[in-house]
């Protein structure tokens, strides 16, 4: 500690912060040595201490694959099923940085099942690493990876041709490898792609060049990493800036945080709000270590204006002069990345930026092989599947074509109900902008019409099995409202299939189709003024989800109508459970398809031990009792 600098150490940190930071992912098939390569960096850049390199070499030992030399890849696969099984399952994550540069690396798998780890480590890359095993060649993963890393925007892509040391370092070998690679990878959109003989075991041209490959005269692993451009065309994109934060700690200031997702924002600069079209001046703009002049592509700042707009979390400030595109409707590159396939009219939440909105997928257009790049027709997405889909929000959204801007053309889905990411994906163009689409003004509204007929307007929505009762109580409740001089309309899960919904069958997406288009038409009537009482099974909570939310608050009151299977199965009033039973109706829920109960319901009735009667007149309290009638 006597010859500790101070000076000498803040120059140090000082160096480390301006340093660049790539980051990178590995990819291949199984066994084409990923960890091992990654390993080899760490261990050669000297990013390890002296314990690591001894648990190293003890686990080298006991896990090891590679005889009596260290197996680098267990530094990367930390998971005890992955030592056990010599491969990679998760995304593992490692930083590591020489004197030009700063380093995080993805270790992705290479079993196809966990495609989706590979696309998650891809997201946020700014190069890949293709790894081929010389042995083998161009492999089924290599085609899949490598068209998943173009589609999820990695421009610029190193070829790795691993194991070379088992093919007697062989220049023919690699050649051959390399005209295969470049002839499938020709339709991707590949900037540059860098082909590196290496031994990832034995470390040759990863950081240092190898004796026995001379014939090769590119750069090592290490020198490319440390050199090849991947931030330039960031920062001359046109300006992005999605707020993360309205930053207000006190009266007198107020500003906007964020990381500037492309371009550079400066001081006086003229901003507008993409999807209001406000405008204003950049007053200043604010970093921890004070403020400056200008700030560009990663740079996490505070923005201030000039004038006093409306902006909130979610809002995307651009350039004045480079406005995107605003739609609600799209078509788009998706990768599903859950178990349970997607369905189509179904409501996710659709993250992009900052921005959450609600939507759904209306339509697949197909899927594609992504080892041959054929179009298939499909009807659903399953685990690991790549489609090309129409999706519709909610409302209106600022972006970039993926291609253009990944940070504002790229989103992820996630599941409303379990809140677990499903898919993620690419917008590729707007299939109809906004602006060219516009509520119609009108004078009378569903309030104004409402107080005519001395009701508020809602949705009376009752669920449950069939069988449970639920059309028999909703048609008393009709009976007893229109005794009251209450204006109403009834929309049956039965009636409704004879006409609106007649083309629709049982299936799951068809199901969500049909309580979408219901939900919809409740909606007009609620528009109108009226009561409206929907009778559906509608199984699935995300669907009464979606039907709620198309509704102010408070417009729509969901009624569990609570009859057990048994005894609703016993009354059968249609036959219906018989069939289900003997196999003669397919997806009939309760018996091959299941039913989720509601879990917070306004009113749960009390199907199977309690008359109709009784339960109508408990809804038709709690309309009163809350200011329906």
């Amino acid at each position: 500690m006597d010859n500790f600098d101070p000076a000498a150490f803040a120059e140090y940190l000082s160096r480390q912060e301006r340093k660049d930071l790539l980051r990178f992912l590995t990819c291949g098939s199984v066994d084409d040595g990923k960890s091992t390569l990654i390993g080899r960096l760490l261990y050669d850049t000297k990013l390890l201490f002296e314990d690591q390199l001894a648990t190293l070499q003890k686990d080298s030992t006991k896990h090891g694959t590679v005889g009596e030399d260290i197996d680098f890849a267990l530094l990367v696969d930390g998971l005890e099923a992955e030592r056990e099984q010599g491969i990679t399952i998760d995304v593992a994550y490692r930083f590591f940085a020489t004197e030009k540069r700063k380093f995080i690396v993805a270790d992705t798998p290479g079993h196809e099942q966990y495609t989706r780890n590979m696309a998650t480590g891809a997201s946020n890359a700014d190069l890949a690493i293709i790894l081929i095993d010389a042995r083998k060649g161009v492999l089924t993963q290599t085609r899949r990876h490598s068209y998943i890393a173009s589609l999820l925007g990695i421009r610029n892509v190193v070829l790795a041709i691993n194991k070379i040391d088992l093919v007697d370092y062989s220049k023919d070998v690699f050649e051959t490898i390399l005209a295969d690679y470049n002839s499938f990878s020709s339709d991707l959109a590949f900037e540059t792609i860098q082909p590196i003989p290496m031994s990832a075991r034995f470390g040759d041209n990863v950081t240092q060049r190898g004796d026995k490959l001379t014939w090769y005269d590119g750069p090592t692993l290490l020198e490319h990493l440390e050199t090849v451009d991947v931030r330039s065309d960031q920062i001359e994109r046109p300006l992005r800036f999605p707020v993360q934060w309205v930053n207000r700690p006190n009266l007198d200031f107020r500003g906007y945080s964020g990381t500037v997702a492309s371009g550079t924002v400066s001081v006086g600069e003229e901003l507008v709000v993409a999807a209001s079209g406000r405008t204003s001046t950049v007053k200043s703009i604010v970093t921890y270590d004070g403020e400056k002049e200008s700030a560009i592509a990663g740079e996490a700042v505070t923005v201030t204006l000039a004038d006093e707009i409306d902006i909130s979390r979610g809002d995307l400030l651009c350039d004045a002069s480079q406005r995107p595109e605003v739609a609600d409707q799209f078509s788009a590159h998706l990768i599903w990345m859950h178990d349970e396939p997607l369905v189509p009219g179904r409501s996710y939440q659709f993250k992009i930026g900052t921005k959450s909105v609600s939507g759904s997928v209306t339509d697949i257009k197909y899927n594609v092989d992504v080892n041959t790049f054929q179009h298939l027709a499909a009807k659903k997405v399953g685990l690991n599947e790549v489609s090309v889909v129409n999706l519709s929000f909610r409302e209106p959204i600022a972006f970039d074509p993926y291609v253009d801007n990944p940070a504002t053309g790229g989103f992820i889905v996630i599941d409303r109900l379990s809140n677990l990411t499903v898919g993620a994906g690419m917008i590729d163009f707007a299939l109809r902008r906004a602006a060219n689409i516009h509520w119609q003004a009108v004078d009378l509204d569903k309030q104004r019409r409402g107080e005519a007929l001395g009701q508020r307007p809602a949705v009376i929505w009752l669920t449950g099995l069939s069988g449970a009762g639920k059309s028999t109580v909703s048609n008393l409740v009709e009976k007893r409202l229109f005794s009251m001089g209450k204006h109403t309309y009834l929309l049956d899960g039965d009636n409704v299939r004879h006409g609106l919904n007649r083309d629709l069958g049982f299936t799951e997406a068809d199901r969500v189709e049909n309580i979408r288009r219901v939900a919809e038409t409740a909606r007009l009537f609620v528009d109108a003024g009226l009561i409206v009482l929907c009778s559906f099974i509608s199984p699935f909570r995300s669907e009464r989800r979606m039907a709620r939310d198309i509704l102010d608050p408070g417009e729509f009151v969901e009624v569990f109508v609570d009859t057990p299977l048994h005894v609703a199965e016993k009354r059968d009033p249609k036959g219906l459970y018989k069939k289900a039973r003997l196999g003669q109706i397919k997806n009939f829920t309760g018996i091959d398809s299941p039913y989720e109960r509601p879990e917070n319901p306004e009113i749960t009735l009390a199907g199977a031990t309690t008359s109709p009667e009784v339960l109508a007149d408990q809804v038709v309290e709690y309309l009163r009792e809350n200011g329906y009638i």
